[in-house]
């Protein structure tokens, strides 16, 4: 057994006076009492881990199966099986992917509330607490969903299946199929003035020769002045990450250093401009820290953009040429489907969305218009991080109803492998518990726990 494992058995019967944040109506800190409850595997789960989660759940309005006093704790101990695997079979979520899903995150959180400045007041923490606090769930959640994929990739149904599994299904159980809409658009992304290009490579420049003199480290730096937040606050420092992970412009500079004491050209990425330092390569992955300065778009090239944006749209409603059209040739996102959007799912890619599925902008531009009606230009933030300008056009609107064998085929398919899906990962967790060392409060053993075998 681990070393990690039997300090965590010992602390299962050692109280430990922590300090834990508590929330109510105001965040507030304590000191609390905590405890060891489960050990799972090599990992413990704390009393204040249970307590956060039942306080997230609280906030985001859900809902538990049975007793949230059992739920809870067996709930973390299933993402640390998953998690546990997911580390097993190398599943990985590059630091792209995490900073660019707690962005959107960030961003669909202020247009819920209003401003960054109220999110902060909200919350009662900064702006890159919150981003720090963010990260790590995340990136759990998404190592969670990567191993779950993986569990379930093989898993297919045929027509026939459908048919059976809905033949015997009683009525009031057939699914209701929500209201759907495919939504075309035409996107512009403002132009970044070449003064404010060369603002930011001349940072990049000072970053690089400052370090040189030996006035300052790359990592001080790094955490100063880097707006890649899921990096920053270590210094810059990504960790060992593969070739295919990263940005293609990014790994071609990174992946071809060879001195750790010299720092690399100015790298333009996605995401903005990188200055990249080598730490260590080890087999098929690199370990390097960088800096990311991203140059600022300006209020009067988005104005421009929306400006053009508003002439296309009353070319468009006079018919001098069809959305499409434009779409085609003068779209940033979208030019090769005619301006039609993509919604990549579970079970494959598909152009109907449930509004709350699309990007809350484009939901909100949408919601009230009839079918061939085009939006007003508006801006928002694309799935790379990136201000865009776009006008909406509602391609198709489907009203909810409930599916039928004929209309609805692919829901109704969906439903099946969904079903079965889950029946995959729950025996999977089954017999991962059987194989897993488990240790359990006593005061646990009466619970009735969604999966076997907890209490051995």
């Amino acid at each position: 057994m681990k070393m990690r494992g039997i300090i965590a058995i010992v602390a299962l019967l050692t109280v430990l006076p922590i300090q834990a944040r508590m929330a109510d109506d105001s965040t507030r800190v304590q000191s609390v009492v905590d405890e060891v409850i489960w050990v799972v595997g090599d990992e413990a789960i704390l009393k204040s881990d249970v307590e956060a989660m039942r306080i997230q759940g609280q906030q985001e309005g859900m809902r538990w199966k049975g007793d949230p006093d059992c739920a809870i704790p067996e709930q973390i101990a299933v993402q640390k099986l998953y998690l546990h695997q997911a580390a097993i079979d190398s599943i990985e979520v590059t630091e792209a992917e995490i900073t660019q899903g707690i962005e959107q995150q960030i961003e669909y959180m202020v247009s819920v509330i209003g401003s960054r400045e109220k999110l902060e007041e909200y919350h009662k923490k900064s702006m890159s607490q919150i981003r720090n606090e963010l990260r790590e769930s995340f990136r759990d959640r998404q190592l969670i969903q990567g191993m779950q994929r993986q569990l379930v990739k093989d898993i297919t149904v045929t027509p026939a299946d459908v048919r059976r599994y809905f033949a015997d299904l009683p009525q009031d159980s057939v699914p209701f199929v929500p209201t759907e809409v495919e939504v075309q658009i035409i996107a512009q992304t403002p132009r970044v003035s070449q003064e404010e290009v060369n603002r930011v490579k001349e940072e990049l420049r000072d970053y690089t020769d400052r370090v040189n003199r030996g006035e300052t480290s790359f990592q001080t730096l790094a955490r100063l002045y880097s707006e890649d937040p899921g990096t920053a606050r270590r210094g810059g420092e990504l960790g060992y990450t593969g070739r295919g992970t990263l940005d293609q412009a990014f790994a071609n500079v990174a992946f071809n250093l060879t001195d750790p004491k010299k720092i690399s050209k100015i790298v333009e990425s996605e995401f903005g401009f990188h200055i990249i330092q080598l730490i260590d390569k080890r087999g098929d992955k690199v370990n390097v820290r960088h800096i990311l300065r991203k140059p600022v778009v300006s209020q009067e090239a988005i104005d421009q953009s929306l400006a053009r944006l508003d002439s296309i749209r009353s070319d468009i409603k006079e018919g001098k040429f069809t959305f499409e059209a434009g779409a085609s040739l003068i779209s940033d996102d979208t030019r090769n489907n005619n301006g039609l959007m993509a919604n990549a799912t579970q079970n494959g890619r598909t152009s109907r969305f449930q509004l709350q599925d699309l990007p809350s902008e484009v939901a909100r531009a949408v919601d009230t218009l009839k079918v061939g009606d085009i939006s007003a230009p508006f801006q928002m933030i694309n799935d790379r991080g990136k201000t865009v300008c776009v006008i909406a056009k509602l391609k198709s609107r489907t009203e909810g109803h409930k599916a039928t064998i004929t209309e609805d085929f692919q829901v109704m398919k969906d439903v099946v492998l969904e079903k079965r899906r889950q029946e995959k990962l729950h025996q999977w967790v089954v017999n991962k518990i059987k194989s897993t060392y488990v240790r359990i409060n006593d005061r646990y053993k009466d619970c009735d726990f969604e999966y076997q075998g907890w209490i051995k």
